[in-house]
């Protein structure tokens, strides 16, 4: 071979040798982990790498149209804007290796709408604007991405859970399942004036639990199931009378798109095991506790009934465990946080109204009518098994006068409640916010005086407290006391222009833990050294900037997801946000979620502080953006409010 030759071939040997190397750089990232190979040697074939040094401009909006789409091999980009109340910039994000940039623009045809500056010295792969489009027609992982962004992520964590829930426990379902790939079998069903004793029969038969009443156009009148049929025998009941004299009327349905976790929370609420499945008024299934929990291994029916029935206080403490393995459980399966944090404050409610029930018991009923209102977490029903008690007292009296003798009477058992959940691992609030603190056992209209000066003087101290007291839900007694309070704060927040301002300054306190020079802003020392807070840096922007904005527009939910739902529909923020927002929330909850766990498996004390270097890749990517999206909805405040 010539020397010549040997150039030549060692220069194609270095080429191949470099885009095998590129190739497997990216294939560590999304999307490019997910892509063919053949569009991945596409996309490394017709790219070239280039430098840029620190502070140096990468694209700007005033180049116009971008001309190349950007992978940041090695180094790191800040995206910078004009900051919107002071003379400067500020960096609104960061982008470090294997990040791409900018979609949005490449897709749409137009000019950034932020400065990428080089953070530090930067190399970064081109692909120009042809190419990417070609690329982008043939590739359905980077369209996805390109299309969805975080939301993106997200799916491809939660296929890992999924995959790995397979692989260890072999369910074929999820909470999200379908509740029509449930019912696997035609309903039994008959007409109201079947006797009894052939009703009976049909489901000995069957071997069902359940038979369903219809009327000819087999839309559901009611429902007979073993429940009914216990009573009916307790009661000495005629086996020949017609079924419907004991069916159990209007029974509670669902369509059957409905999803597994709708079934469960219902069972759980209203006390049922079978749910109907009505599709266009037509019966066309059931499905029963057992079928949902054979199925899930997940058995939240059973757990909720025996917290329900349990005569003793150390019962309930026991039964603390089995809501931990629950959750473990549903963990397993990828559930969602916001199902996991619903069912675990279902179960929690059940654990409170049990202990509500046996302290009345046992020190005797005080004769006072009273409402057991709830706060904070448990009132958003977003808590988590890391708790503690923020609850109060609501009653009704004429006066001043009746209010304080009422409450004389009502004390000693607040006390004892709280100090009862306490044993049952509801820690008690240091705060002192807890029904037995005389403050917050109070008359319905002591509570809306106290309400009312919260907002009229909003002092440091009232608006800390109105991000407690102002998420609040009925646990145990009359609702309506608690709907009329919401109902006056909903009206007089609307009003006040300058306390939701102030309300807002508060939301703007807490900020994200992503900072200019750092992709995490962590402690520096002392025990939570190189750590941060998932709770009051992560969830705590979303849950305070979601509130802001439904208090100020009357909105009555109290679920951070749930308001942030609301608000997109409404129109009052972008939809595109709203769902980022609700997709960053659910990652940080989650994250939260699987410590907390950690930690109990490992007989730890619960903590919220995390970590970063402890996330896979994919894990401390998306965690990252999620802190961005609530840098975003703080900065939508920002502008919202002139601040």
């Amino acid at each position: 071979m010539k020397p010549a030759d040997d150039f030549v071939q060692a220069g194609k040997t270095a080429v191949r040798q470099n885009v095998h190397g590129t190739m497997e750089f990216l294939q560590k990232f999304p999307p490019f982990n997910q892509m063919d190979a053949a569009h991945l040697a596409y996309l490394v074939e017709h790219c070239q790498l280039r430098f840029y040094g620190e502070d140096e401009v990468i694209i700007h909006p005033d180049d116009g149209p971008v001309q190349y789409f950007y992978i940041v091999k090695q180094g790191r980009v800040h995206g910078q804007r004009p900051h919107s109340a002071r003379r400067g910039t500020e960096t609104t994000f960061e982008i470090t290796s294997g990040e791409c940039f900018p979609m949005a623009a490449l897709i749409g045809e137009r000019a950034t709408r932020t400065a990428h500056l080089a953070a530090e010295d930067t190399f970064c792969l081109l692909l120009d604007k042809a190419a990417f489009a070609r690329l982008f027609a043939q590739s359905t992982p980077l369209r996805d991405f390109a299309l969805r962004g975080v939301s993106s992520l997200l799916d491809q964590v939660n296929q890992q859970v999924q995959m790995r829930a397979v692989e260890t426990l072999g369910s074929q379902y999820s909470l999200d399942t379908r509740l029509g790939e449930l019912a696997m079998r035609q309903p039994i069903s008959c007409s109201p004036d079947l006797p009894l004793r052939d009703a009976v029969r049909q489901m000995h038969e069957q071997q069902v639990g359940s038979i369903v009443i219809v009327d000819p156009g087999l839309r559901p009148q009611g429902i007979f199931t073993l429940r009914d049929l216990r009573r009916a025998v307790a009661d000495g009941s005629s086996l020949d009378q017609p079924i419907s004299g004991l069916m159990t009327q209007a029974p509670f349905h669902l369509p059957p798109s409905a999803s597994a976790f709708d079934a469960a929370i219902a069972m759980t609420e209203r006390h049922i095991a079978h749910v109907c499945l009505v599709d266009q008024g037509r019966l066309c299934g059931v499905v029963s506790e057992r079928d949902l929990f054979s199925l899930q291994r997940v058995d939240l029916v059973h757990l909720a009934r025996t917290i329900r029935h349990a005569g003793r206080v150390e019962t309930l403490a026991a039964l603390r465990e089995d809501i931990r393995q629950l959750v473990d459980r549903m963990l397993a399966h990828g559930a969602s946080s916001s199902q996991i944090t619903h069912i675990v404050t279902l179960l929690n409610d059940h654990m409170v109204c049990r202990v509500i029930e046996l302290t009345i018991e046992d020190l005797g009923d005080p004769g006072v009518p009273f409402t057991w209102l709830c706060f904070g977490s448990e009132g958003r029903r977003e808590q988590t098994l890391h708790t503690d008690q923020d609850n109060g007292i609501l009653f009704e009296a004429s006066d001043n006068v009746e209010a304080a003798q009422l409450r004389g009477r009502l004390l000693p058992l607040a006390m004892e409640i709280n100090g009862r959940l306490a044993r049952c691992g509801f820690t008690l609030c240091k705060g002192d916010i807890m029904a037995g603190n005389p403050q917050l056992c109070l008359s319905r209209q002591e509570w809306s005086r106290r309400f009312a000066s919260f907002i009229r003087e909003a002092s440091p101290e009232n608006l800390l407290a109105s991000t407690i007291y102002f998420d609040l839900r009925t646990v145990w007694g009359d609702a309506s006391g608690c709907e009329a309070l919401r109902d006056e704060l909903l009206g007089q927040i609307a009003d006040n222009r300058l306390f939701q301002r102030m309300m807002a300054e508060n939301a703007l306190r807490q900020r994200p833990p992503v900072g200019r020079f750092r992709d995490f802003v962590v402690a520096r020392r002392g025990a939570e050294k190189d750590t941060l807070d998932l709770k009051s840096q992560g969830l705590t922007p979303f849950v305070d900037g979601a509130r802001l904005l439904a208090l100020a527009n009357g909105i009555k939910a109290c679920n951070t997801q749930q308001r942030l739902r609301e608000l997109s529909e409404r129109g009052i923020i972008d939809k595109l946000d709203g769902a980022a927002y609700e997709e960053a929330y659910h990652f940080i909850q989650q994250t939260r979620l699987q410590q907390h766990q950690l930690q109990a498996r490992q007989a730890q004390p619960y903590s919220n502080r995390l970590d970063p270097d402890s996330l896979n890749h994919l894990d401390r990517r998306i965690l990252r953006e999620s802190f961005r999206q609530a840098q975003r909805l703080q900065t939508s405040l920002g502008l919202r409010y002139q601040l």
